[in-house]
């Protein structure tokens, strides 16, 4: 379909400008200014800016190593995009309805951790949403489909029809026209292997961040590094900052990319359900030390709302939370209030 005129939309874009102090959505770092053992590195990934900040004495022997880091990220992120026509998840997606397709192992575990997340929510987290592919919120080529497209795309969404041989090694996608996106789920999986490259090259203490998405071990100058919380509702403050020695920050918010459209706010989050933006929390922030504990929650809470977020998170064991529903008011699990004092 035609896109819709300039009058009609309101554009929203994340700031990747290297050195700004507020990071992606939904985390704050505090800047590093001139201290000496402590590297700044950065590269465009996956969308985004990635920064690597580590600490080490010999710089020439951390540089090399935020190189092997950026280098398997980069090639982890290559196979996991939809974008690539030549990627191993393109390939399942132009077989879908077809053959299976044989995949390498990181993207096999990646599609494992997809199917058990898309279990545990109910459909609430779904990476077959890539089937609702008319949809697109690049500001310099908006897309909003009809609601004719979005119901006969919405017909190819179901998680149950990724089916997965782990012994045989292949993927496949049972009807034709569905396609995956690994948006919500391959991002943490490639940082903890650029954080996994780092440790084989001596270097102990970094955190990776990756446009609302932080990984951090060891400490910066001996003390835990302070992830800060930027507020959904206004991105130019914070809500506060936490610190961390190990582990995961990953946020989910309707403003990282979305366009207002007669009078409605569409961003980037779609729900598997209805094929449409998400309508409940404005963002989640969540705390972690085990992936499996934390990846693919962030969109599945937008998707199901506030309510049943909370009830979600305090089920879980280790795991922390923050949640800024559509109507403004904060909630924190017990160990985020404590991490937030």
């Amino acid at each position: 379909m035609r896109s819709p005129g300039p009058d009609a939309l309101h554009l929203g874009r994340r700031s990747v400008a290297f050195g700004l102090p507020l990071a992606a959505f939904g985390l704050f770092i505090a800047p590093v200014h001139a201290v000496p053992g402590v590297h700044r590195f950065s590269q465009v990934l996956m969308g985004t800016q990635m920064d690597l900040t580590l600490q080490g004495a010999d710089r020439a022997a951390v540089a090399a190593a935020a190189q092997a880091a950026f280098a398997e990220m980069t090639r982890l992120a290559d196979m996991m995009s939809r974008y690539r026509s030549t990627s191993a998840l393109t390939a399942i997606n132009l077989m879908a309805g077809l053959q299976p397709v044989s995949v390498p192992p990181e993207l096999l575990q990646v599609l494992l951790m997809a199917r058990r997340a898309a279990h545990a929510s109910g459909g609430d987290f779904d990476p077959t949403v890539g089937s609702l592919r008319d949809w697109n919120f690049d500001p310099a080529n908006v897309s909003i489909p009809s609601a004719q497209r979005v119901s006969q795309q919405l017909s190819l969404v179901g998680h149950k029809d990724l089916l997965i041989d782990e012994r045989a090694g292949t993927a496949y996608l049972s009807r034709r026209g569905m396609r995956l996106d690994l948006g919500g789920i391959a991002k943490l999986p490639i940082l903890q292997a650029g954080m996994q490259q780092l440790h084989r090259q001596g270097v102990a203490d970094a955190m990776i961040n990756g446009g609302g998405d932080v990984l951090v071990a060891g400490q910066l100058n001996g003390q835990p590094w302070r992830v800060g919380l930027r507020d959904p509702r206004q991105p130019e403050r914070l809500i506060g900052a936490v610190p961390l020695n190990h582990g995961f920050v990953a946020a989910s918010g309707d403003y990282e990319r979305f366009v207002i459209h007669q009078g409605r706010r569409l961003h980037h989050i779609l729900d598997p359900k209805t094929g449409y933006p998400t309508r409940g929390p404005r963002g989640v922030v969540l705390i972690a030390d085990d992936l499996n504990a934390i990846n693919g929650l962030g969109a599945a809470i937008m998707v199901a709302g506030a309510a049943a977020g909370r009830a979600r998170v305090t089920k879980a064991p280790n795991l922390d939370a923050l949640i800024v529903d559509a109507d403004g008011s904060v909630w924190c699990s017990r160990g985020m209030a404590t991490r937030l004092a």
